[in-house]
């Protein structure tokens, strides 16, 4: 296999936050000798998830084998996993906010026609539904844990129980049309065709996609992880590489 110099566009304070991370956990386990410096491997695992490098081309890259370049990246993934935020820890910063905003988006997965609990009938493709709150300028405070596909959202968001979150909080949420029947604080847009609503509840969706047109920044930034665009792992880890990506989004940030 040829190996070739590349780059990764995440910050250096992200490279810096995900080594001091994994130096605790050496610490912590009392490790003496790894092929690779904690530095190293923090690179290992921002280039994996990043730029959805594979095993074998990371193990090429870094000089190792293939099943340590697995290791080292599940364990960078449960050390971040880990340190991802409640949702009760969204709560508490959401209840700072003048409002957010809930949607759900579709990760796909490589699955096939008789996977039916993964089969999207929406997005006509199998994939794990992940819900996530945003402030109003559409930044990640919160991603939930992934669910089958086949899950529509309203039911998603009282299964992570959502809507009694912000209903306890008191915390106006503002979400689309999937969320209807949510009740509490959940702000849907009216139901019906364009044509049959008044000018008034027109007016009124207008306003209501306004709002919510910044929340699609936060699904960009999810998805700016390439390895979250074409998941081939098992479902059950899904919800931890989620988190893992929440967390290095929050910590680039300073969030």
């Amino acid at each position: 296999m040829l190996v070739y110099p590349s780059g990764i566009d995440v910050s250096t304070s992200t490279l810096r936050y995900l080594s001091a991370r994994l130096r605790t956990r050496r610490q912590e386990r009392g490790t003496r000798w790894r092929r690779v410096s904690a530095n190293r491997q923090a690179l290992l695992v921002l280039a994996h998830l990043r730029c959805g490098h594979t095993y074998a081309q990371l193990a090429a890259g870094f000089g190792i084998g293939t099943a340590t370049a697995y290791r080292y990246v599940a364990e960078a993934i449960d050390v971040l996993a880990a340190l991802a935020p409640t949702l009760a820890d969204a709560m508490k910063t959401a209840s700072t906010k003048a409002f957010v905003m809930l949607d759900g988006t579709l990760l796909p997965i490589d699955r096939v026609a008789a996977d039916r609990p993964f089969y999207s009938g929406k997005h006509k493709k199998h994939g794990m539904n992940v819900q996530v709150i945003t402030d109003p300028m559409g930044r990640l405070l919160w991603a939930s844990p992934a669910l089958p596909g086949a899950v529509h959202d309203v039911r998603a968001a009282r299964e992570h129980g959502i809507v009694d979150a912000l209903t306890r909080a008191d915390v106006t949420c503002w979400a689309d049309k999937g969320y209807r029947g949510a009740g509490g604080t959940v702000r849907i847009p009216y139901w019906g065709r364009w044509d049959t609503l008044s000018a008034g509840q027109q007016a009124v969706n207008r306003s209501h996609a306004k709002i919510r047109a910044l929340v699609e920044q936060a699904m960009a930034t999810l998805k700016s992880w390439r390895l979250l665009r074409k998941l081939r792992c098992s479902t059950t880890r899904i919800t931890s590489l989620v988190q893992a990506v929440l967390t290095l989004h929050l910590a680039s940030s300073n969030r």
